[in-house]
């Protein structure tokens, strides 16, 4: 297939083209620059791979969980890039892209991704590799940084792996669950790569359906009035 995939949930700006075979990648790790990186990677890549939107067939949208601001800038670029080029979109999570570059990586049956949702809390998902795909075991949710992962077993039965920045920002949620894992990953954020693997289990969308995975509801929404 022709894709886009882009993500900017998290302080990675990540963009990549696959054009049939063909993979183009930009990454960069740069905090509070995506909507100044954004477009020019975009364009950058599309160049790179020979193509123009006309030829693409979809744009892969890395919908999160993450940074409200950074979602927010991947899926406007990603609306209104569909809505010139007449594509629809497939969101899928940011984080089972984090899982999907581990399971491509190195040995492991089970990722655990944990990435910095601030106020003392990351965002989890727990996923388990199933025919070369990363297939979400529970929801994905909010964890406390200090507490254990109710979802895991005390007995590690499988090559399991813990992944993303959330570890590192909070080293007391490591500690915490140490026992439940066989290894740490250096993956951090997720890379636009590993969204193109993830696009023919999603379901594509209109862009005016997007709907960011936020989970902390009360963030996203607009303040109430006062009467």
């Amino acid at each position: 297939m022709n894709l886009l995939a882009l993500d900017t949930s998290s302080v990675a700006c990540s963009v990549a083209v696959q054009i049939g075979k063909e993979v183009v990648e930009r990454h960069e790790e740069q905090p509070r620059e995506h909507t100044r990186l954004l477009l020019p990677m975009i364009e950058s890549a599309i160049k790179e791979s020979g193509a123009t939107l006309s030829d693409l067939e979809a744009i892969v949208l890395g919908n999160g969980p993450g940074s409200f601001i950074g979602m927010r800038i991947a899926a406007s670029v990603a609306q209104g890039l569909a809505f010139g080029a007449g594509l629809e979109i497939i969101p899928v999570s940011s984080m089972a892209a984090v899982a999907a570059q581990v399971f491509a990586e190195q040995d492991a049956i089970e990722v655990v991704i944990a990435q910095d949702a601030h106020m003392s809390e990351v965002y989890l998902g727990i996923y388990r590799l199933d025919s070369g795909v990363p297939v979400e075991l529970v929801p994905e949710r909010l964890q406390a940084a200090c507490a254990l992962i109710r979802e895991l077993t005390d007995e590690v039965t499988v090559i399991r792996v813990a992944a993303g920045f959330g570890w590192q920002r909070y080293p007391e949620l490591l500690a915490a669950n140490q026992h439940l894992f066989s290894a740490t990953s250096t993956v951090l954020y997720p890379r636009a790569t590993f969204l193109l693997g993830l696009a023919a289990d999603g379901t594509a969308v209109k862009p005016q359906d997007i709907v960011p995975a936020y989970l902390r509801q009360k963030v996203a929404e607009k303040p109430a009035r006062n009467a």
